[in-house]
C-alpha cells in the first residue's frame, strides 16, 4: 500500500517527520496487521456500535459490498500481501485502531479487506492533521477512485502527492500526481472516460476523444504533465537533486492514438497497462535516503493551509 504524502494543500505530518513516517507506516501497518488477524482468528475482533459509525448516503452493508467487490476484481494482491509479510518489529502504539471494524468481518478475506479501508482513512488522517493542527478535508477523497487506486495498489515504498501545490519562483501551480519511487520519480497524469475510447495525439491545444461513433475535443493533457514534470525538475536543481523523473500519461481503460510517443513522455493504455503494473507491483526496493531528500524538498515547497486545533 503506497504512502500518501501530500493531499492538495493539507497539512501533513509527513511535513514534519519524512524521514520518520515513511518507515513508521510500513511497521504500523505489519504490527496492527498481526494484531487484527490474531483478533480474528480468535473471535475478538471489534465493530463500531452503530451510533459510532459516520453518516453515509449508502447503508454500510451495501458500501462494503461496493468496496468488497473493487478488492476482488482489481485489487487481489493488496490483500494477498497482508498474509506474506514477516512481521519482526516490536509493538508501538497508534492513534487509530485499525483493527475496529465499520461492519462485521465473516471471513479472514473481509477482515483484510476492512483493515486496509481503515488503513487508507489513517493515510488521509496524517495527511491533513498534525497534533497542533488541521486541514479541513473535502470528503469527496474519501471516495476519489484514483486516490485509492494509487494507495491501495502500489507498494509501500511508493510515496505519492496528490494534487498537490507546488511554489516555483514565487507562483504556485497545482499539478496532478508525484509519486516517488526507490529508484526514480513518476510525474502521472490520468486520462480516462468511457471505455475504450480512443484519445487522437495532436501538437495543438486540443486533442479529439473518438467514442463509438461521438467524438469530442479535450485539452491537450501533456500541457499540464510537461509543466508538472518541469516543476519537479527545477525544485529538484534547486536542492542538488540528480533523480530520474518519468512523465507518464495514463489510461488504463483507453488508447491512445500516437504512432510516435512525444519525445520524454511514457504513454501507457489499455494495450500496456497491465505490463507496465505488473512491473511496478514487483518492486522490492526498500526505501531510500535520496528517496526521502526528494520528498523533503517537494514538501517544503508545497503549500499548506490549516487551522490551529481546539
Amino acid at each position: 500500500m503506497a504512502q500518501l504524502l501530500k493531499l492538495q494543500d493539507y497539512i501533513s505530518r509527513y511535513d514534519q517527520h519524512i524521514y520518520e513516517y515513511p518507515s513508521r507506516f510500513i511497521r504500523l501497518k505489519q504490527q496492527n496487521w498481526k494484531h487484527a488477524k490474531s483478533l480474528f482468528d480468535e473471535g475478538k475482533f471489534l465493530t463500531l456500535p452503530h451510533e459510532e459509525v459516520e453518516e453515509s448516503e449508502e447503508p454500510k452493508a451495501s458500501l462494503f459490498q461496493s468496496i468488497k467487490g473493487y478488492f476482488q476484481k482489481e485489487n487481489k494482491e493488496e490483500v494477498e500481501e497482508l498474509e506474506e509479510e514477516d512481521v519482526f518489529l516490536h509493538p508501538e502504539s497508534v492513534d487509530q485502531d485499525l483493527h475496529v471494524y465499520s461492519t462485521e468481518p465473516k471471513t479472514i478475506e473481509d477482515a483484510k479487506i476492512l483493515f486496509l479501508e481503515n488503513l487508507l482513512e489513517m493515510q488521509i488522517k496524517w495527511a491533513s492533521s498534525t497534533a497542533f493542527e488541521i486541514s479541513n478535508v473535502d470528503r469527496r477523497f474519501y471516495h476519489d477512485p484514483v486516490l485509492r487506486y494509487l494507495l491501495q495498489r502500489f507498494p509501500d515504498t511508493y510515496l505519492i502527492l496528490y494534487k498537490p501545490i507546488l511554489a516555483v519562483r514565487k507562483a504556485t501551480v497545482e499539478v496532478d500526481i508525484v509519486v516517488l519511487t526507490p529508484m526514480e520519480t513518476w510525474c502521472i497524469s490520468i486520462i480516462e472516460s468511457q471505455q475504450g475510447s480512443v484519445f487522437q495525439y495532436s501538437k495543438d491545444r486540443f486533442w479529439t476523444e473518438l467514442f463509438q461513433d461521438k467524438q469530442k475535443k479535450i485539452v491537450n493533457p501533456l500541457l499540464s504533465l510537461n509543466r508538472m514534470g518541469n516543476v519537479v525538475q527545477s525544485l529538484y536543481e534547486a536542492n542538488g537533486l540528480d533523480i530520474p523523473i518519468k512523465r507518464i500519461l495514463l489510461s488504463r481503460n483507453g488508447y491512445f492514438d500516437c504512432p510516435t510517443p512525444p519525445y520524454g513522455v511514457e504513454l501507457v493504455d489499455a494495450r500496456s497497462y497491465d505490463k507496465w503494473f505488473e512491473k511496478a507491483r514487483k518492486s522490492v526496493s526498500p526505501l531510500k535516503h535520496s528517496q526521502l531528500k526528494a520528498a523533503n524538498a517537494l514538501l517544503r515547497s508545497s503549500q499548506t493551509t490549516a487551522e490551529t486545533r481546539i
